[in-house]
């Protein structure tokens, strides 16, 4: 059939599975958007209040659902817009598609009225991008687009559509949804070198991250843990990617993470690493990390391997397949001696834990904890009120965690929340601070427009809290511009916006409050005071080891 290159777009998104897409209208996607109300009843359109928060909810139905997720904008300004998002995904290896109108082919380069060498501006991050010079080759642009954007390590792909080519017509031919990378497992003897590593191992430690996740790795992980007899921990990415409460489960490692976790990853002979990235908040000193143990470090992306810390063994793979590999190797043991120095780090953390009664940063996220759902997807923003709620809050759903990791975006939080609902077509939850919030409140215009169930609760300390907490620590107290002294009422707002929302000042009132929202049918704004004061610990500082971690303020 003979189509224009608008309608091949939608239609060949349509064929790739996808029902939801977010974007925002302008000059040079306009026959796009003419295609889409053709197709409005193939796919849904969610218009946003801006194109970052479009990409951050792109970004958030992608992480909750795996599925890849999908961004439209104009040329110039539009496709700009896009630009954090589409790096926030780029570094949390999130599958996503943005695509960006721009002027005809034949103004390309003469600086035309919003243009754009958007290919250009994102070719660092994003795994590839493309321009489309001509209608014929628009259908298997996307079906790779798509193909690429899942396959081995996740992350975004650009498609930037000249206006022309939108117009202009072609034969569309109908195929099935992409062909992604069929995963492989690792080597055989790089398995077997791994097994021989674990078998002889007296203190491993299995340390995970977002690849275990998309791997779908779960049960493989949890077979060999039980095999071996050791602690699992994660970094942030891999929060919810086995139940908070697994008894082997220490929680996030790192800079913010568990005492127990970190301490367990300090102390090991051996860390067993899945899917995951050895970056500075994970290791601080590299130096000083971990010198008492081999890495063994499993991950589809070759290029992280000894990227930063040497890995013993190191092998190149899909996490899950090559652990199936692996399973059959390992000789079942037991490790009291080991376990029970993990028990010890449990107690240390218990004592370190902050148990002060009222409205603690701590007390607000476990009050959360008894209102969600099995299935609750959380977003957080950036900051203190993130570390807070990596560490507390309790999950039982893989994918239910949505937070911007390697690029720490303020202003990620209500776009990805909104993309949250639409993927678990369920309620989520924003977890953010007064800064964040400020930077991203213009998209509760898009919740109340198309009553998205978020509850949106805001630990409001009226600082820029993690900065001004490396102020305190390491800058003599000179708060330079992290006092915020606004006056925005968080109620006043959502009211205006035509939401709902109350303000907290107690457990009791935000445990009513939480009961409250968790009924209603739109977002509802929780705006809880706490204390400027409140640290996020422990804390390895900038640089630091584990030598140098703070539990407590004072140290």
């Amino acid at each position: 059939m003979i189509l224009s290159g608008a309608d091949i777009l939608v239609r060949t998104i349509i064929e790739q599975g996808c029902d939801t897409i977010f974007g925002y209208p302008g000059g040079q996607i306009l026959n796009v958007y003419d295609s889409l109300y053709k197709f409005q009843d193939e796919i849904n359109h969610i218009l946003t209040a801006h194109e970052q928060g479009a990409a951050h909810a792109a970004d958030g139905y992608a992480r909750t659902t795996g599925k890849v997720g999908v961004v439209i904008s104009t040329s110039g300004p539009g496709a700009t817009n896009l630009v954090t998002g589409i790096a926030t995904a780029y570094l949390d290896s999130i599958p996503l598609v943005a695509i960006c109108g721009n002027v005809p082919t034949t103004q390309i380069g003469t600086d035309s009225f919003q243009e754009i060498d958007i290919t250009g501006v994102t070719l660092p991050i994003t795994k590839h991008n493309y321009f489309v010079g001509s209608v014929e080759q628009l259908a298997d642009t996307v079906r790779e687009a798509f193909a690429l954007a899942k396959s081995g390590r996740p992350g975004p792909v650009l498609i930037d559509i000249p206006k022309d080519v939108q117009i202009a017509k072609c034969e569309y031919t109908p195929s099935s949804s992409a062909k992604y990378e069929e995963p492989h497992a690792a080597k055989e003897i790089r398995i077997k070198e791994a097994a021989e590593h674990i078998n002889s191992a007296k203190r491993p430690y299995i340390y995970f991250g977002g690849g275990l996740i998309t791997a779908n790795a779960q049960s493989e992980l949890l077979e060999l843990a039980e095999k071996i007899d050791a602690p699992i921990g994660c970094s942030m990415m891999g929060l919810s990617g086995i139940p908070t409460e697994h008894p082997r489960f220490l929680g996030m490692q790192g800079m913010h993470g568990h005492y127990a976790s970190s301490m367990a990853m300090h102390n090991a002979d051996l860390i067993i690493s899945l899917g995951v990235r050895f970056n500075d908040r994970v290791t601080g000193n590299r130096s000083k990390f971990a010198t008492g143990a081999k890495i063994i470090h499993i991950d589809v992306d070759g290029s992280e391997l000894s990227k930063t810390v040497n890995a013993v063994c190191g092998l190149r793979g899909d996490v899950k397949l090559s652990l199936q590999s692996l399973l059959p190797l390992i000789k079942e043991s037991e490790k009291p001696n080991w376990n029970q120095t993990v028990d010890t780090f449990k107690k240390e953390e218990e004592e370190y834990l902050d148990h002060r009664e009222g409205l603690t940063p701590r007390n607000a996220i476990l009050t959360l904890n008894r209102h969600l759902g099995e299935n609750t997807a959380v977003a957080t923003d950036v900051g203190q009120h993130q570390m807070w709620s990596a560490q507390n809050l309790s999950f039982k759903t893989a994918r239910r965690f949505v937070s911007s990791g390697g690029l720490g975006t303020m202003g990620f939080g209500l776009g990805a929340a909104i993309g949250a609902t639409f993927g678990t077509k369920e309620r989520s939850v924003l977890v953010t601070g007064d800064g964040s919030f400020g930077m991203c409140l213009n998209e509760l215009a898009t919740a109340v427009s198309y009553d998205v169930p978020v509850v949106i609760l805001i630990l409001n300390n009226g600082v820029l809290g993690m900065v001004r907490q490396w102020q305190t620590l390491f800058f003599d107290k000179h708060y330079s511009n992290t006092v915020l002294n606004r006056k925005t009422d968080f109620v006043s707002l959502a009211l205006a916006f035509g939401a709902k929302g109350e303000s907290v000042s107690t457990v009791e009132e935000l445990d009513k409050a939480l009961e409250t929202a968790f009924k209603s049918s739109g977002p509802y704004v929780i705006d809880c005071t706490i204390d400027k004061d409140e640290f996020v610990l422990p804390m390895l500082p900038p640089g630091g080891s584990m030598d140098d971690i703070i539990v407590k303020v004072g140290d």
